[in-house]
């Protein structure tokens, strides 16, 4: 991959886009991750006026702690960019106290993982509207077309997807060379939106250079029985995960109504 050429595409890319819809910035949610804090530093780098929003959900100081020495950095290298930080931990428990008890399973964590994200989704679109920014999303293209590893309409909830066509091997390099800093770089990935220490490859059960070579399988047209041992195991995982989220990738489904009916 040519780094610099793509961050100058990229860049380019987003300041046209803004210019032509006549819209004055960008919002960028910051998670101390390497995919929001390569997103913002782009979003950066376009001139345009780039808000950065914490917005911690029983957050570890950990991800805190990155996320904001990322912004520190950035609000130094670039005047254009600002932040502010919504702590959203108590709406999510009033929210949590109001919606029907539920017996403690795989699935209710899941479920509250989820508003945990689309809290933060209309959070981002609140400060969005009221600068006239965009929202830039932060997905990368093994997550939002690999194995759908985001939520709907939450962090999937976005205006352009600045890096949604990069591997997450892709976002390192660029990381790199846009000087993320260390912590972030070395973080192993995690969605934190479960308060606890797990990371994306304890979730999904295969790192993401293992989700990347099991994408090339796929698009080469190999199959599960192609392989032996680990590889078999990621090749399933990946095959798995990729047909279940179908419907983040897909286009939502229109019923429609016959000529006769009308």
């Amino acid at each position: 991959m040519q780094t610099e050429k793509v961050i100058d595409h990229i860049v380019n890319w987003l300041k046209e886009y803004a210019t032509k819809a006549n819209i004055k910035g960008f919002v960028v949610g910051v998670s101390g991750g390497i995919d929001s804090a390569v997103t913002s530093s782009l979003c950066a780098k376009t001139g345009l006026k780039t808000l950065c929003i914490e917005m911690p959900i029983h957050q570890a100081q950990s991800q805190v702690n990155r996320a904001q020495e990322h912004i520190d950095q950035l609000k130094k290298r670039f005047s254009n960019v600002s932040d502010t930080r919504v702590d959203l931990t108590s709406v999510f428990e009033e929210f949590k106290s109001v919606v029907p008890k539920s017996t403690p399973s795989a699935q209710l964590d899941l479920s509250l993982a989820n508003t945990r994200a689309r809290l933060r989704m209309s959070t981002l679109y609140y400060f969005a509207g009221l600068h006239k920014y965009l929202v830039a999303g932060t997905g990368n293209k093994v997550e939002d077309f690999g194995v759908g590893f985001y939520t709907k309409y939450g962090d999937g909830g976005v205006d352009l997807s600045p890096i949604a066509d990069l591997l997450k091997s892709d976002v390192y390099a660029i990381g790199k060379s846009l000087e993320v800093p260390d912590s972030i770089q070395i973080a192993a990935p995690t969605d934190g939106l479960f308060g606890d220490s797990r990371s994306d490859e304890d979730q999904i059960g295969a790192s993401y250079d293992e989700l990347e070579w099991a994408m090339k399988m796929k698009n080469e047209g190999k199959n599960v029985g192609d392989f032996t041992g680990r590889e078999q195991e990621v090749f399933k995982i990946f095959v798995r995960l990729n047909t279940v989220n179908q419907h983040k990738m897909t286009p939502i489904p229109v019923c429609k109504i016959p000529f006769d009916l009308l």
